[in-house]
């Protein structure tokens, strides 16, 4: 009996530890592929803040603080470059307290 148990055990162990490996592999490539494509849609919202808010000079105080923390999320994520860039344009402009000011 405990024969037919050791040749299960090792049958079945790297037939689980093996599929272990696979499963975690197949979860990575799911988790790249949602950070790709949230820094993707965190890049193209910055990119349209920087824009509409470069054209006007000044940026209201609640775009200025969604811009900053978009900018945090996106760079975590490995993004860099022309955002941080735009980044850096977007701290010098004026920051107004009401969108209408």
């Amino acid at each position: 009996m405990k024969e037919i148990f050791m040749q299960t055990y090792t049958v079945a162990l790297p037939i689980a530890l093996g599929y272990i490996v696979w499963l975690l592999k197949q979860r990575k490539k799911s988790e790249d592929a949602n950070s790709r494509g949230t820094m993707l849609l965190l890049r193209v919202q910055l990119i349209e803040y920087h824009d509409r808010y470069m054209a006007l000079g000044h940026i209201p105080s609640y775009a200025y603080e969604n811009f900053v923390e978009m900018y945090e999320a996106y760079h975590s994520l490995g993004g860099n470059g022309m955002v941080t860039h735009m980044y850096e344009e977007v701290k010098k402009l004026e920051i107004r307290k009401e969108n209408n000011q």
